[in-house]
């Protein structure tokens, strides 16, 4: 068995694609095993590759994973701590960054300023598994029900600091219906009512509200047939990414350099107003690099990423 150990959310698990795909190739024979939340399974499923999913929620409880597995792979972070979840399973072989702290001398240096993609492909690059970088492509679900050609906002983060503020939200929705987009608005169950009140302040239907009404499998499907997405830097942005819908994604306070869509793909656009000198900040609500972004800054860039489209259909046709 091969135990990989990624216990994190849904934009953790698709900037891993590459690195999962480049082990499922170095092993064929093996079981793959990923240890991560239960609640991704569906996500688990478009990715493809992967035997068995360990439901693995934090670093703090032993992993269930039955006999030892031949080689252990930390995805998850630097260690010690998932270094030493892993170790505890007796693995034959543990591939990691070096971590003396926890016993693991052996690996490459971890780097902060690195992209997460880019990352664990060079973890794995150091123990000769190759990993194509750009291999972030997942499979599309099968009709769900739920629109397709629509526009989809998601307002929300479980970080409060990468929210744009929530009646530029609804002005961004206002804009686009006027510019004959289909609004739906995106998000967890925590966050419906944020969604709620930014469609009553668009003058959308409450129907237009999809914020803890689709798991993730259906929410896939969205983003995957979807005509835009708009999101801060959160699971749907990566989504769009790995389907190659056209979106707009804004940043803040993390760079996109570390964790935004490549730079190659030109369906995919980012603000990022982090190059300024900021005043100091109290951690309440959205942080300036935030909020510094403006409308108009956004609908040129919806502007940009559907010419892209137009073209790039024109040139298929």
């Amino acid at each position: 068995m091969i135990l990989v150990l990624r216990a994190l959310g849904v934009g953790d698990l698709v900037t891993a694609v590459p690195a999962l795909r480049a082990l499922r190739t170095a092993y064929p024979g093996r079981e793959l095993a990923l240890a991560a939340p239960a609640w991704l399974a569906p996500l688990v499923d478009l990715v493809g590759g992967v035997d068995r999913l360990v439901d693995t929620t934090g670093l703090d409880r032993p992993l269930r994973v039955g006999s030892a597995p031949a080689v252990a792979v930390n995805l998850h972070g630097r260690g010690p701590q998932s270094h030493r979840l892993l170790a505890a399973s007796r693995p034959g072989r543990l591939l990691a960054f070096a971590n003396p702290e926890a016993g693991c001398a052996h690996g490459p240096r971890w780097a902060a300023d690195e992209h997460e993609v880019d990352r664990w492909c060079r973890l794995l690059s150091w123990y000769d598994i190759p990993a194509d970088r750009t291999d972030l492509g997942l499979r599309r679900p099968g009709s769900t029900g739920l629109p397709t050609g629509a526009t989809v906002l998601h307002p929300g983060s479980k970080i409060p600091a990468k929210r744009w503020p929530a009646e530029r939200f609804a002005a961004l929705a206002r804009a686009l219906t006027d510019r004959g987009h289909r609004v739906l608005l995106t998000g967890s169950a925590d966050e419906r009512a944020l969604a709620a009140r930014v469609a009553d302040a668009a003058g959308l239907a409450s129907d237009s509200v999809l914020a803890g009404r689709t798991d993730l499998g259906a929410l896939a499907a969205l983003v995957a047939h979807a005509r835009l997405v708009v999101s801060g830097d959160t699971g749907v942005a990566h989504l769009a990414t790995g389907y190659g819908t056209a979106s707009v994604v804004l940043f803040g306070p993390v760079p996109p350099a570390h964790w935004g869509p490549p730079p190659d793909r030109p369906r995919h656009r980012v603000l990022w107003a982090g190059d300024g000198d900021w005043p100091r900040w109290d951690g309440v609500g959205s942080h300036p690099t935030m909020t510094a972004l403006r409308l108009d800054e956004v609908l040129a860039a919806v502007s940009e990423v559907e010419r892209v489209v137009r073209v790039s259909g024109a040139v298929a046709a």
